[in-house]
């Protein structure tokens, strides 16, 4: 520890330096572009320390003032352009990956190379399994979903008559990685403790090393990568497990082909469909399972959080979610396709993930393109220049949603009755930009545009089907009545809190 204390402060020692160069060789292309905070060097350098613990107050500040254009606002070594209003959104949402680069935006965000591995970090093939033929396969894996969703609360929460105080975070990423793995790799490993406990520290120790290392400036990230990241422990734990699993799917299909008596249709199958070369063996592929636990676990289990917080401060919504849950499943069964007529449920996510942003910023990205990117305003950022969205700030905008700060669990729900009374059959497409996985300019959970996020169909099936098993099957309170726990807050990064509790006990 007092190693790293040393890194520190000689890394921010070193960052001053860097950040002062920079500063002199600062582009004059960005010079018409507004900051929020100060200009000078040391003032602007408080100013990206400020940011640390108060990212959200200058991103809202930044966007009361320049809510359809760029701000900028100081990082620890570099500006970061902030983009607002639905023009200049859409701008960057239909922009092509050569231009400005979404992966490289992730991957000064979470620091990419260092930890999760430079493959990762270069090829991101195995996202076109969970945005196509995972998504295919909800329908036909939903009973396998359903089935760990019950497995999953019972032995995770452990409720009986009397009420139970659990913390929360835990819990969910326990009980998410069992259900993802379910489709991920089957049983029985998804229920394999040591297997779990891997995948979701790796999860934790992704995010505590992405804050860690951002600390450095990027010449000195090489070297503080590998000392604060665990990717390497992580991957090693996660082989003992999916190794032996691999290698036999492996030679089961040089000896029987690709499509072989009795073949798992889970991500592993998936995956080897796509795979080429040296990416179809053992270590790329287990490199990806453990990967796509570490985004399908950090993203559903704080969403699924966020809206256990808000379902117990405001409890008027439980008994309604009960009644629609219970009658569409009598009407129709545990299916994927009743999970669509659970409109409440569905709106009251869509609601939470609107509150309950990652971040104040979000869509990150990093202008690749030698002659920069032109906004359709005629602003121009160069090459190098890193920018993101101001989603929290949109979300929160009373031109965008009436109320826009108070959380309405069925705001959304209520616009698609009212939409479907007032309006003929044939349009009805509008009501389904209303749905939880459907993305705008003006609601930004999963991102929009060509990089929306690949795993948003996943991710609903299984919140929403979470949230109906709880509600019919579980009484759940605040700790404290109408308190919530405080979100956790650093830099850009929101999360909810991870010793938050609520109280539980099956239904009465």
């Amino acid at each position: 520890m007092d190693d790293l204390k040393f890194l520190l402060a000689y890394g921010i020692l070193a960052g001053v330096l860097f950040a002062s160069i920079r500063k002199a060789l600062h582009d004059p292309k960005s010079d018409n572009i507004p900051i929020v905070g100060s200009s000078g060097f040391l003032s602007s350098y408080r100013d990206a320390l400020k940011f640390m613990h108060h990212a959200a107050e200058l991103t809202q500040r930044g966007y009361d003032q320049y809510p359809n254009g760029i701000f900028r606002i100081a990082r620890l070594f570099r500006w970061e352009y902030v983009v607002t209003g639905p023009r200049l959104i859409k701008d960057i949402a239909g922009a092509p990956e050569h231009v400005i680069s979404f992966v490289e935006g992730v991957a000064e965000n979470i620091q990419t190379k260092y930890t999760m591995g430079r493959d990762i970090a270069a090829n991101h093939y195995h996202q076109q399994a969970i945005r196509t033929t995972l998504t295919r396969n909800l329908h036909t894996c939903f009973p396998d979903v359903r089935d760990e969703i019950i497995s999953a609360f019972d032995e995770v929460l452990q409720l009986g008559s009397e009420w139970k105080s659990v913390t929360v975070l835990p819990a969910m990423m326990e009980i998410v990685a069992r259900v993802s793995n379910r489709l991920f790799v089957g049983l029985p490993l998804c229920r394999n403790k040591a297997y779990l406990s891997n995948n979701v520290e790796y999860t934790i120790d992704v995010m505590r090393s992405a804050a860690i290392i951002g600390l450095f400036p990027p010449f000195l990230r090489p070297l503080i990568g590998p000392i604060v990241s665990g990717n390497l422990k992580s991957f090693q734990a996660a082989m003992k497990f999916l190794g032996p699993i691999l290698e036999e799917r492996l030679k089961k299909e040089e000896e029987l082909g690709p499509d072989w008596p009795g073949k798992p249709n889970d991500l592993i199958s998936w995956m080897l469909e796509i795979a080429e070369g040296e990416q179809r063996t053992v270590n790329p592929l287990a490199l990806r399972i453990l990967s796509t636990n570490m985004a399908a676990i950090h993203t559903t289990s704080m969403a699924f959080t966020h809206a256990l917080f808000d379902l117990t401060t405001h409890p008027e919504y439980l008994l309604p979610m009960r009644e629609e849950a219970e009658r569409v499943i009598k009407e129709e069964g545990w299916t994927k396709a009743a999970l669509n007529n659970m409109v409440k449920i569905d709106s009251f996510f869509r609601e939470s993930q609107r509150i309950n942003t990652l971040g104040p910023l979000g869509m990150p990205r990093r202008v690749v393109a030698k002659e920069g990117f032109r906004f359709s305003d005629g602003t121009v950022l160069s090459e190098g220049s890193y920018l993101s969205i101001a989603v929290l700030a949109t979300h929160k905008d009373d031109s965008k949603y009436e109320n826009a700060a108070t959380f309405d669990g069925f705001r959304f729900s209520r616009e698609r009755t009212e939409h479907m009374e007032h309006h003929d059959p044939g349009s009805n497409q509008d009501i389904f930009k209303r749905q939880m996985i459907s993305t705008a300019v003006d609601h930004l959970p999963f991102g929009t545009g060509k990089h929306a996020c690949p795993g948003r169909f996943f991710a609903a099936t299984e919140l929403k089907a979470m949230m109906a098993h709880l509600v019919i099957n579980y009484d759940v309170e605040a700790e404290a009545k109408g308190v919530r726990p405080p979100d956790r807050v650093f830099g850009a990064m929101i999360s909810p809190n991870e010793a938050g509790k609520v109280r539980f006990r099956k239904r009465q």
